[in-house]
């Protein structure tokens, strides 16, 4: 099993640029095939992610000739919203049980320049629902008495450009991994407390990371997370720019597993 998830992140193209030299924006979005999956009623599943090679520009690629899978339809419910940087394991695209060996390919164009994911069936490329949830970490692996967090949003209405609305994620779990006892921060030379890149400590416990999957324009959260869960619940307030549909989407994560719910939002 090992070898198979070395293999399948062995496929994950990176950049070929100085590592020292960064961008804010103007670069390319690479679609990246993460691997494939069979499923119980014999179809197979194709898993993608994508690398913004931009660290603050967040393009908005709607699904057609910029954005489009070959061979079918060009929309098959691909991101049309990227987040900065590297993102895994974002989309997924079904394929009947007499797909063989056929190539599925993803392809985006966006600053002048196009890239292509390739997907294909082969052996070493296989990887397990369970390696998605714990995010590439397989040890334990199926032995683990962890079950991942179920994860809902409430539906929402009424959303416009003057209202922001508050989305909520209702999260249940097993309480599976224990939380970490949290470390307090140790005080730098001038007694102030130090903390991570982030400029925070990152909740030890249940917990929720909200973020943008589709839409016209960029959403405004007050906060994306990780958010710690309370009483079951991690609400949050979006704020919109720009009528149309987004597709907004809540990663619930245990500390060692995440389970991720969607919800379409229509903003007049």
């Amino acid at each position: 099993m090992a070898g198979l998830v070395s293999a399948a992140l062995a496929q994950i193209p990176l950049p070929t640029a100085n590592p020292q030299t960064q961008f804010s924006s103007g670069q390319s979005v690479v679609p990246v095939y993460e691997g494939w999956m069979k499923n119980p009623d014999g179809t197979f599943t194709f898993v993608f992610g994508y690398f913004n090679r931009n660290r603050k520009e967040e393009p908005v690629i709607p699904a057609g000739p910029n954005n489009k899978l070959e061979p079918g339809p060009a929309d098959r419910g691909q991101p049309t919203f990227f987040l900065p940087r590297r993102q895994p394991w974002v989309f997924r695209v079904q394929v009947p049980a007499d797909w063989g060996q056929k190539e599925l390919v993803w392809s985006i164009t966006v600053n002048g320049k196009t890239e292509r994911a390739y997907a294909q069936m082969i052996l070493e490329e296989e990887i397990l629902e369970r390696m998605i949830m714990a995010r590439g970490n397989l040890n334990p692996g199926e032995d683990d008495p962890n079950k991942p967090p179920t994860v809902t949003i409430a539906p929402v209405t009424g959303a416009t450009l003057a209202n922001p609305v508050t989305l909520t994620a209702t999260v249940t779990d097993d309480g599976l991994p224990k939380p970490r006892v949290p470390k307090t921060p140790s005080p730098d030379a001038n007694g102030t407390a130090q903390v991570n890149n982030s400029g925070r400590l990152l909740p030890t416990g249940l917990n929720v990371t909200w973020y943008q999957y589709g839409g016209p324009a960029k959403v405004d959260f007050d906060s994306t997370g990780p958010i710690a869960v309370s009483n079951g619940r991690a609400p949050v307030t979006a704020r919109f720019t720009a009528p149309g549909t987004y597709i907004l989407r809540a990663l619930a994560s245990d500390g060692g597993l995440q389970k991720a719910a969607e919800i379409t939002v229509t903003v007049k």
